[in-house]
């Protein structure tokens, strides 16, 4: 066991990231169970927290093929490699793509309970998930955050499988991993304690990052 809950294991990424001090950065944890992670990681760094809401565009009768992403504001990113050989007519595209929009803005909303989305606009965004798997979703988030006007993207995680480098490709200008295990199967075999991240939880944790940058003056 790598790690004993997400809190420990963003506290211990947060150590392969202090290079970073001084960098005008924005740590975005990807709900749900990226979040705790994220929130240690801008609490030793000092800087802000947010969540980066993404959902994948999958084929509509092989949704696990991704053709794309959506994020919030309205920011899209699309594979049209893989929308042509699919066979995506536009009319289907345009079905999928406002389905999920609305879970992103619903999910937005919810974990902000009402607050502006920090922008990205000139400054560095860290990615933080509480392992890469297959890594799709990650790479959704990085596209994201670069078309949400990021200068540099950074994607760190707790864990990941040997060769995820690969996986993630140009996505993200650095890529972090405190532990790359051999005999990876799941994220959750290296954690002690795995359980869900509710929605609760993710409200909490951005809730306590505000309160606490307000308190700073930050």
């Amino acid at each position: 066991m790598l790690f004993t809950d997400r809190a420990d294991a963003g506290q211990q990424l947060a150590g392969r990231l202090q290079h970073l001090r001084g960098e005008p950065i924005v740590v975005l944890g990807l709900p749900r169970g990226g979040v705790p992670v994220a929130a240690e990681v801008a609490r030793s760094l000092a800087v802000p927290l947010d969540v980066i809401v993404v959902r994948k565009l999958g084929v509509p009768y092989q949704r696990e093929l991704g053709m794309g992403a959506v994020g919030e504001g309205g920011v899209e990113v699309t594979d049209p490699d893989v929308i042509y050989m699919a066979g995506i007519r536009p009319r289907e595209l345009a079905d999928v793509e406002e389905r999920e929009r609305a879970e992103v803005e619903r999910r937005a909303k919810r974990y902000r309970g009402g607050r502006a989305r920090v922008p990205l606009t000139g400054r560095v965004a860290v990615i933080v998930d509480d392992g890469i798997a297959t890594g799709s979703t990650a790479r959704a988030a990085c596209q994201i955050a670069r078309a949400l006007g990021a200068i540099r993207v950074v994607l760190a995680v707790p864990v990941a499988p040997q060769g995820w480098r690969s996986r993630i490709g140009e996505d993200a200008d650095e890529l972090i991993a405190v532990a790359t295990p051999a005999g990876f199967m799941a994220i959750g075999q290296f954690y002690d304690d795995f359980s869900q991240t509710s929605d609760e939880e993710v409200v909490r944790c951005l809730g306590t990052a505000t309160s606490q940058a307000d308190a700073s003056g930050h």
